[in-house]
């Protein structure tokens, strides 16, 4: 996940307010005079621009919450994505995404809502409560909706990465495919996962895969990392928490909007 500076550009063929005031610009001796009444269409024209995120890696957040336009494999296919935020606040996030990819059998993006939070140690943690309600438009594609969370020995390791990935696959549509082989089941949150090992680069990955779609997910994530750990091996008194993230990992498909309705998450 990109992690920087907070970008907010404005879109001018973005859909805006009906009723916008024409302006007329002063002489360079004048003041310009801004009625209320404008300087509340002006902010709402920016608040509005400020929810679409179109850019490779351009981002929002606020109150605790980031969602971001996360085309890292962009260059592998042809497409465009675009993503946006409905509502976000302190108790959670609304946002929805709108892609077309073609090209290889490749992940192209992972737009995403995520929880920030300073790191900590996995075996410190309680719990790691989330909701996720989400509907895709277009189930016609090789995609998925997936949980994505890093951990890593290094507290100051970047949040796109870490030593250990854990994923949870809400939705899994097409050809999609974890990474690695699938190494055996388990019976979490009164659910049956598909469990799924491999490497990408240094990376170790564990995926929990669901058989069907979960468009409904509420759950403690932290047992999820004790079931790794017991089973597994996963060094939990060595690893930091650096994210939590939900989203969807396209493939390949025609015009697709993934709806997130309400995403919420908490680290205790």
């Amino acid at each position: 996940m990109y992690k920087g500076r907070l970008q907010i550009h404005l879109n001018p063929d973005a859909p805006t307010h009906q009723n916008i005031a024409q302006y007329s610009f002063p002489h360079h001796d004048e003041k310009p005079r801004v009625s209320m009444k404008t300087a509340y269409i002006i902010s709402l024209i920016t608040a509005a621009a400020a929810q679409q995120l179109c850019k490779q890696y351009e981002a929002f957040s606020s109150d605790g919450y980031i969602v971001n336009n996360n085309l890292w494999g962009k260059d592998t296919g042809t497409g465009s994505q675009c993503t946006y935020i409905d509502t976000i606040s302190s108790k959670g996030v609304a946002w929805h995404t709108t892609w077309t990819w073609s090209g290889d059998k490749s992940v192209k993006s992972y737009a995403n809502s995520g929880l920030e939070f300073d790191p900590v140690l996995v075996s410190d943690i309680s719990s790691i409560q989330s909701t996720a309600e989400w509907s895709y438009d277009n189930t016609d594609i090789n995609a998925n909706v997936a949980y994505d969370l890093f951990t890593a020995a290094d507290s100051n390791h970047e949040t796109s990465g870490g030593d250990f990935e854990l994923m949870i696959w809400l939705g899994r549509y097409g050809i999609a495919t974890p990474i690695g082989t699938q190494v055996g089941t388990a019976d979490l949150g009164s659910m049956s996962w598909e469990i799924w090992n491999g490497m990408n680069g240094d990376m170790k990955v564990y995926s929990f895969v669901a058989s069907d779609p979960v468009t409904s997910f509420g759950a403690d994530i932290k047992d999820f990392w004790d079931y790794l750990t017991d089973n597994f091996s996963y060094p939990a008194d060595s690893q930091y928490l650096l994210i939590v993230q939900l989203g969807t990992e396209p493939f390949t498909g025609g015009e697709s909007t993934l709806t997130v309705s309400k995403f919420t998450a908490s680290v205790a």
